[in-house]
């Protein structure tokens, strides 16, 4: 009888899941036509419009004072969109918009510069990087004069060069940290008080193995740190396509081609369990040999740590 539920259980949601992931194949298709349209009209790369729609929708996912994320997902407020000095905030008419030195535009043709239609809020987006200029330098200082905030710029950078890397807009793809084949074990200890260096909680999972077993990316990512901490010895930093940086620390070294700045894919070896740290550099052996992984999110205005332990475990369901 268990047997005969689990299988009913599994053929009842097998059809949700593929109507989801067909869902999410054709939003990809929907958005990379549009992105791929505004590279044609504009000559900017389609991958920055990707950035930055996708910077944008990772905030969506997470902040409550921002509507739920769309197609196209970048933010433009009323106030901006149709002139500060606009007594209409609502404003759709293109003529009084410019006059009011609004950013909306029409650019769809429709004759409407609507802030909810995707395809006007990215030639909104275009005209104003082309205002800077079409090479990366000058959209950097696009991007910085549009958010203020080097964070952002850094990210929504790191979002492009991926797209641009991999050469499609679905990187969501995520593996466990070591390779099945190895011995390890973990639980989780988010949370727990940690004593070296001051009072502190424990912002991460171990997971303890042998010495030099490989470290994986979980994710697609860009390599934004590489270095030496004096808590977590050797350690890498790695950001995702959905803005979720992940740290792996107490390496005993690197991969020996691991860059800052490279765009790396699921299941690359970035470096091997080690026991360093706790120590000025080259610190090592205070501790049994393991990987301290951890999860942290930026919403734009701050980057806290949260709990990786349920989505390694997923992972490690999953077979990854």
């Amino acid at each position: 009888m268990a047997l005969f539920l689990c299988i009913l259980f599994f053929l009842m949601a097998f059809p949700v899941k593929a109507a989801d992931h067909e869902k999410d194949e054709q939003m990809y298709k929907e958005r990379m036509e549009l992105f791929e349209k505004m590279e044609a009209a504009t000559t900017i790369p389609w991958y920055y419009f990707a950035g930055i729609d996708q910077y944008e929708r990772s905030l969506r996912f997470i902040r409550k004072d921002l509507p739920e994320p769309d197609t196209i997902s970048i933010y433009i407020p009323e106030s901006k969109w149709a002139g500060p000095l606009n007594p209409n905030q609502k404003d759709k008419n293109p003529a009084t918009i410019a006059a009011f030195q609004g950013v909306g535009i029409d650019g769809n043709g429709d004759g409407k510069a609507d802030r909810l239609n995707g395809e006007d809020v990215l030639a909104a987006i275009g005209r104003y990087l082309m205002t800077y200029g079409t090479d990366h330098d000058n959209i950097k200082i696009a991007l910085w004069r549009y958010y203020g905030r080097d964070k952002a710029v850094s990210i929504v950078v790191g979002n492009a060069k991926m797209y641009k890397a991999f050469g499609k807009l679905d990187l969501q793809q995520k593996v466990f940290p070591l390779p099945r084949r190895f011995n390890y074990t973990f639980k989780n200890t988010w949370g727990d008080a940690r004593g070296w260096g001051g009072r502190r909680i424990h912002e991460g999972t171990d997971i303890f193995a042998d010495y030099s077993v490989p470290v994986r990316s979980t994710s697609y990512g860009i390599v934004e740190m590489k270095g030496w901490n004096r808590y977590g010895g050797w350690r890498v930093g790695i950001r995702d396509i959905n803005n979720t940086y992940h740290y792996y620390a107490h390496l005993n070294g690197f991969a020996k081609d691991l860059t800052l700045g490279e765009a790396v894919k699921p299941g690359t070896v970035i470096g091997g369990v080690g026991s360093t740290g706790y120590g000025p550099p080259g610190t090592s052996g205070k501790f049994p040999p393991h990987l301290h992984y951890g999860m942290y999110k930026d919403n734009g205005r701050t980057e806290w740590s949260f709990d990786p332990y349920p989505h390694l475990r997923q992972w490690e369901r999953a077979g990854s």
